[in-house]
């Protein structure tokens, strides 16, 4: 059974309060504490303390750093990467570390014109931030989290000060973490920080971009609540996290297909034949007519045509100009065609292609008609035969 954790993150995201939420849903302290304890960096303190935020009771983690390392103490990203790798982690805990920090340093990169392995880190870079992104990675491993998810991410308004000086809300990283992730936000009114680049690198990297408005279908084992630092009115500022045993899932493989669809009133039969026909030359896997009733009691017909993704564009533009439609719909299905082979056999002197699959076999019906005409037999025969033959 797979263990999952979803975020709430709709009243944003910090890495003290993702750690203070694990925390608070039963990781082990001692666990966390040595493995930040294993970089043997000195100077340092961490406690985790109920506090209530708008009546909600949740965790705070209280982290007390020697004031030679400040906020405002940054470290190169290739440092950290090194402190890291050379720790005395599980490899659990190292490969989440790492690859936060080498999106954190290739974000930071991406937003200065530097090197991600030369970019100087600012807050995210100093100790307290360290800790924040090692702590969360050694909760989740101590609650033995394989998969995270979390939902849309709050996100204030405004301008916020940064070691860089003031900054658009949300700072640059954060919408570069956003962006890479396809992950969704939440507008919340608000001048506060509320998404932090540390929370959200957390999110949307040990995730892997798995972000939705509801949790996933699971079991659940326990709940806890990681608390900001501020309390602020009507608005509980807090990351809820949810660990249970995620339900098993149906198994959906097949081929990604668009099912292309127009319904029309004012076409002959004749022009819908050869719309079918210039949909298929078009490199649709298959079209079709239905018949429908629209309203006011018309007769009329639904064309639809399903085709790949990289067809999608010359497909709808066909069947516009074949349909004279004025608008097209469209929604993604899954296909699992048939694996088969073609043959061609000779019948009477005739050649038929013949399809083969490992259920059936299928002869080209214009083939063995054209055959049948020719030879002046019924078709059935032909069909027969080259079945016959196909089988051989």
């Amino acid at each position: 059974m797979t263990v999952g954790a979803w975020f709430q993150c709709s009243a944003g995201v910090a890495g003290d309060m993702t750690m203070a939420s694990l925390v608070d849903a039963g990781a082990d302290q001692f666990a966390i504490i040595d493995a930040i304890s294993s970089f043997g960096i000195d100077g340092w303190a961490i406690t985790f303390e109920d506090v209530q935020r708008c009546g909600v009771r949740a965790k705070w983690s209280n982290v007390v750093i020697h004031e030679h390392d400040t906020p405002h103490h940054h470290r190169p990203a290739q440092q950290i990467l090194d402190l890291i790798g050379s720790s005395g982690l599980s490899a659990v805990t190292r490969d989440r570390a790492v690859a936060v920090y080498q999106t954190l340093a290739e974000v930071e990169g991406s937003i200065h014109g530097v090197d991600p392995a030369e970019v100087e880190l600012h807050e995210v870079g100093a100790l307290d931030s360290i800790i924040d992104v090692v702590g969360s990675c050694a909760a989740l491993e101590s609650l033995g989290v394989e998969q995270v998810s979390h939902s849309a991410i709050g996100v204030g308004h405004g301008t916020v000060t940064t070691a860089h000086g003031q900054f658009p809300n949300p700072v640059p990283a954060v919408s570069h973490l956003l962006a890479m992730h396809h992950s969704s936000t939440v507008g919340v009114d608000t001048t506060m920080e509320l998404a932090t680049p540390t929370g959200v690198a957390l999110m949307t990297v040990l995730s892997n971009g798995q972000s939705g408005p509801s949790m996933p279908a699971m079991n659940t084992r326990s709940v806890g609540f990681g608390a900001g630092t501020a309390d602020t009115p009507n608005r509980p500022n807090v990351v809820q996290v949810v660990v249970g045993d995620l339900a098993s899932q149906p198994t959906i493989d097949g081929e990604v297909a668009v099912e292309l669809a127009v319904n029309v009133d004012d076409v002959t039969g004749e022009v819908l034949a050869d719309a079918i026909e210039q949909l298929l030359a078009a490199g649709a896997f298959d079209a079709w007519i239905t018949p429908i009733i629209m309203k006011k009691g018309r007769p009329a017909f639904t064309v639809r045509a399903l085709c790949d993704l990289a067809r999608l564009e010359i497909v709808r533009s066909t069947m516009v100009t074949h349909t004279g439609s004025l608008g097209i719909r469209a929604s993604e299905v899954r296909r699992w065609p048939q694996q088969r082979a073609e043959q061609v056999v000779v019948v009477d002197g005739h050649s038929i292609r013949v399809k083969v699959a490992a259920h059936r076999v299928k002869v080209e019906f214009d083939d063995a008609q054209a055959a049948a005409r020719a030879l002046g037999v019924p078709v059935r025969d032909i069909i027969a035969a080259a079945e016959r033959l196909s089988q051989s």
